[in-house]
């Protein structure tokens, strides 16, 4: 996702114009330039979600005062579905603002809001809207749920999965679901092998959050779909579904992965170039991997770069590198190029970083490497 300094522009007076000729063709005495002017008098110091409640708090203002009636004209306007995957990200910024508009004022009105996130779900989304219904009306919502998950549209299916995340990133942690994730886990059953990548990736997400607190539960419910479900779709679920286990280097989620002979694996060879660099440049690591058995096997690798932190610390952080299945006795060269730039949620200090090399869960070897990080405005 899009941060919200970027998402923000799409927010602004012409998005509540876009969505006021949409209401206008239903709610005639809808006043478009009234909206559009008061959206853009107010939203220029905001963030995103400030911006999208300014746009929710004018449509109040401007629609019937009855909420299911408001509702159903906000309904009535939201013009044709998506094709899968297009989501709040491809298309539709617009109609970030009703369904705001629903998590704000429709929380009394279950019956009317409910089959609105529905909707709003086949054109844009509604995962962070749904979050107070499962509060408040949790056996509806989760009823809501349940059905979403069988529906044709892949976007609704996929809300099912994603609006019952535990840990929903931008959106309110579900503590009773971190608790319990049961009522969580019998929503994805159904959608274990979907057809729809999609819906596959929401899925694996949501038990990847799962895996954070009930590690067991999700190790138990991967074995028993591997083994129910044996198509290519619920195994690429699983395997995304673990990956936080496996950067843990758990060795049940490595073998359910297939991985195997990880402690006759040996690194060697093992090295960065350059040795020291700017940030923003590209690190490349090279390792030999070694298979000193005399039985093949195959092993997940992973790589953690240590940051150094501002007390001169340093704080590792896993990437995924590659799977690969090595012959009896055969040695294989490795090479992985990081980039080591810039990013919204880290920040950078100089001084000599770590590059280790993680077989199987099992640290194999380590180099280091110097990062320079210039004050602004300072050539190299």
């Amino acid at each position: 996702m899009t941060d919200d300094h970027s998402l923000k522009r799409h927010i602004d007076g012409e998005a509540a114009r876009l969505l006021g000729k949409a209401i206008r063709e239903r709610y005639p005495d809808f006043d478009v330039e009234g909206y559009a002017a008061e959206v853009d008098a107010r939203v220029g110091p905001l963030e995103l979600k400030d911006r999208v409640m300014v746009m929710a708090e004018s449509l109040r203002a401007r629609l019937p005062a009855s909420y299911p009636d408001a509702v159903a004209v906000l309904v009535a306007s939201l013009g044709e579905g998506l094709v899968e995957g297009g989501g709040m990200y491809g298309q539709g910024f617009h109609l970030m603002a009703v369904a705001r508009f629903v998590e704000e004022y429709g929380v009394a009105h279950p019956e009317a809001s409910l089959p609105a996130l529905v909707e709003i779900t086949r054109r844009h989304t509604s995962e962070f809207a749904v979050r107070p219904f499962l509060v408040h009306h949790r056996e509806a919502t989760l009823a809501l749920m349940r059905a979403c998950a069988l529906d044709p549209d892949p976007n609704v299916r996929r809300f099912a999965g994603e609006g019952v995340r535990p840990r929903l990133p931008w959106a309110r942690r579900m503590t009773e679901f971190v608790t319990d994730p049961g009522p969580v886990l019998e929503i994805l059953e159904s959608l274990r092998n979907d057809p729809s990548a999609y819906v596959r990736t929401s899925v694996a997400n949501n038990l990847n959050d799962v895996s954070r607190d009930h590690p067991d539960r999700v190790l138990d419910l991967a074995e028993r779909w591997l083994r129910e479900s044996p198509t290519p779709e619920t195994a690429w679920t699983v395997r995304h579904a673990l990956r936080t286990l496996v950067k843990k280097g758990d060795q049940r989620a490595l073998a359910l992965l297939g991985a195997t002979g990880g402690e006759h694996v040996r690194a060697e060879a093992m090295g960065v170039s350059p040795a020291a660099l700017d940030l923003g440049e590209t690190l490349t690591v090279r390792v030999d991997l070694v298979n000193a058995d005399d039985r093949p096997h195959t092993v997940i690798v992973d790589y953690r770069v240590h940051y150094v932190r501002a007390d001169g610390t340093r704080r590792p952080k896993v990437f995924k590198w590659t799977t690969v299945e090595l012959c009896a006795g055969e040695r294989r060269t490795l090479e992985k190029r990081h980039r080591v730039r810039p990013i919204s949620t880290r920040v950078h200090h100089p001084g000599e970083h770590l590059v280790e090399v993680q077989v199987n869960g099992v640290i194999k070897g380590a180099v280091p490497f110097e990062l320079r990080v210039r004050p602004a405005g300072e050539r190299p």
